[in-house]
């Protein structure tokens, strides 16, 4: 149990909300100039242009917004092809896009502002917060032969598996760096059954559930990705410190003080019309598919895939990296943080998102590149970010000053590449 909090708790509460508001009246846009003031080429940069347009004649997306900006300032903000391809609209600016998992990054400063208020340590057990995560068992092998392959599920019956207990506690850390194997698709996850999200589950209500799934490996022992359990147990972690829900907390301490003022779990309703419609190709044509079940809740706070957002407020959000934790008078971070967050936090256990990059490591929720000629990506070394199932694709490149978005719906990793390609080619200085 929880005790509620202490009024000097709460008189700190409101003042805190206070401060935050005053913040809020300093939030300015970006400036935009001539791509040359900041040492890159308007003409290089039309590529970028000419690149999404090649994707969307070739059928592999239908549309999109691409930002960047380089010291502070936007060098490009365009939109490609079309937002509703029956009424054929024009791609707007402000389209919302469904983030997936771009949402983790977010979830990261979260838990990063507690830490720096000595609330959460980075080592401190899930458990201490949840304690339905002690005592955790991990599934092996039966009598330790070979791990049998997945995917499991369906009509295919779960493999013999022996429990054991876990060498140690599941951390913080272990949940930001997908270091966890808490439903990474393993031996673990393949022994869950009737254990399905409702619709109208809380994280209060789902997130405890999870600690009776055993690990698909002992913590901290391989890099596997936690498309949703980990980090949704994170955001979690935040009602419970700080005492808010995690949209009000994000809300309040993330969003208006960056003028995020177009990010949301649930769009509100005056704004649904600029949600794009989801495309997918059915027999080489695009169809409009239903909302993913993921998505499909207005009570389940997902920091792991649940937000919408639009490219200008996602820009914020990344120049507040490249300013190492401020925009606009407004700090969440401290440049110690991060730049701590941008390390490499699992050695060489990490090779990419698909398994098929070297030179990669992995931050605090997001990917870093350690060596720019080995990655599957062209980016410097230390650049650092993460991208979402849907195609959407942000990072920050604190040696070029750079702020990245690529929004777009469809998952398609050449354009992704292309997008990096384009923007790096672009700096002549």
């Amino acid at each position: 149990m929880h005790s509620l909090p202490s009024k000097a708790a709460l008189i700190a509460s409101v003042l805190l909300s206070l401060a935050c508001a005053a913040s809020i009246a300093q939030v300015r846009e970006l400036p935009v100039v001539k791509p040359e003031k900041v040492g890159m080429s308007s003409e290089r940069l039309r590529r970028i242009d000419e690149m999404m347009q090649r994707h969307i004649d070739a059928g592999d997306i239908t549309g999109g917004v691409t930002v960047v900006a380089r010291r502070g300032q936007v060098v490009h903000f365009k939109t490609h092809g079309l937002m509703n391809l029956d009424t054929k609209k024009p791609m707007p600016k402000d389209a919302f896009f469904r983030m997936a998992s771009s949402s983790k990054p977010v979830t990261g400063v979260a838990i990063m502002m507690l830490v720096e208020e000595g609330k959460i340590r980075l080592t401190d057990p899930v458990s201490k917060f949840i304690p339905e995560f002690k005592n955790t068992k991990v599934a092996i092998a039966k009598n330790g032969g070979p791990e049998p392959t997945g995917p499991f599920g369906g009509n295919r019956p779960p493999p013999d598996v022996d429990l054991v207990s876990a060498t140690r506690e599941l951390t913080i850390r272990d949940l930001m760096t997908h270091t966890n194997g808490l439903m990474t698709g393993g031996l673990g996850s393949a022994q869950v059954r009737g254990m399905e999200r409702k619709k109208t589950d809380t994280l209060a209500d789902y997130i405890p559930r999870l600690g009776a799934v055993p690990l698909d490996f002992q913590p901290g022992a391989r890099w596997r990705y936690s498309a949703q359990a980990g980090i949704d147990a994170l955001g979690r972690i935040v009602e419970i410190v700080s005492g808010k829900t995690f949209d009000v907390f994000l809300s309040e301490r993330i969003f208006k003080p960056l003028g995020m003022n177009d990010t949301y779990f649930n769009i509100p309703a005056d704004k649904e019309a600029r949600l794009l419609p989801l495309y997918r190709k059915t027999a080489g044509k695009w169809e409009v598919a239903p909302t993913p079940s993921f998505l499909d809740s207005r009570t389940f706070y997902s920091g792991a895939a649940g937000l919408m957002s639009t490219a200008h407020d996602y820009l914020m959000f990344q120049q507040m990296f490249v300013n190492r934790g401020q925009l606009n008078g407004v700090r969440l971070l401290s440049p110690k943080t991060v730049d701590y967050m941008a390390m490499n936090h699992v050695k060489d256990l990490y090779h990419g998102s698909r398994n098929d990059d070297d030179g990669m490591g992995f931050g605090l929720t997001m990917a870093v590149h350690v060596n720019e000629a080995l990655a599957n990506a062209r980016r410097s070394t230390g650049a650092f970010g993460w991208q979402g199932a849907f195609g959407t694709m942000t990072w920050t490149d604190p040696k070029e000053g750079l702020a990245c978005v690529l929004m777009i719906q469809q998952s398609d990793s050449g354009v992704q590449r292309d997008f990096q390609n384009a923007v790096l080619q672009a700096i002549v200085e």
